[in-house]
């Protein structure tokens, strides 16, 4: 499992010329049954995504994918974690 910490950078000004791209990115990650949760970092830092389901490595090609990260709107940091324990309702995610 994996959180992603999407930060704005000096370049979060061309965040509204890519959004249509970046919400296709979004979309595509969702379809692919990778991401699980995709919000926004208060106030206004930025985004965080919780994806499973793949590797580090074909993870950190998706991300590179995404526009925003493309285009230096925001810098990625990829954060994977190895759940020892969860609510029966995340159970999936231990697995």
């Amino acid at each position: 499992m994996f959180i992603v910490l999407l930060k704005f950078s000096d370049n979060q000004a061309r965040a509204s010329q890519l959004m249509d791209g970046h919400k296709a990115w979004i979309q595509r990650g969702f379809d692919d049954g990778v991401f699980l949760l995709v919000g926004t970092l208060k106030p206004q830092r930025g985004g965080t995504i919780v994806a499973h389901a793949t590797s580090l490595s074909d993870l950190q090609r998706r991300v590179n994918a995404d526009p925003f990260v493309a285009e230096n709107v925001v810098s990625a940091e990829i954060l994977e974690i190895a759940p020892a324990k969860t609510d029966a309702r995340l159970a999936f995610l231990a697995a």
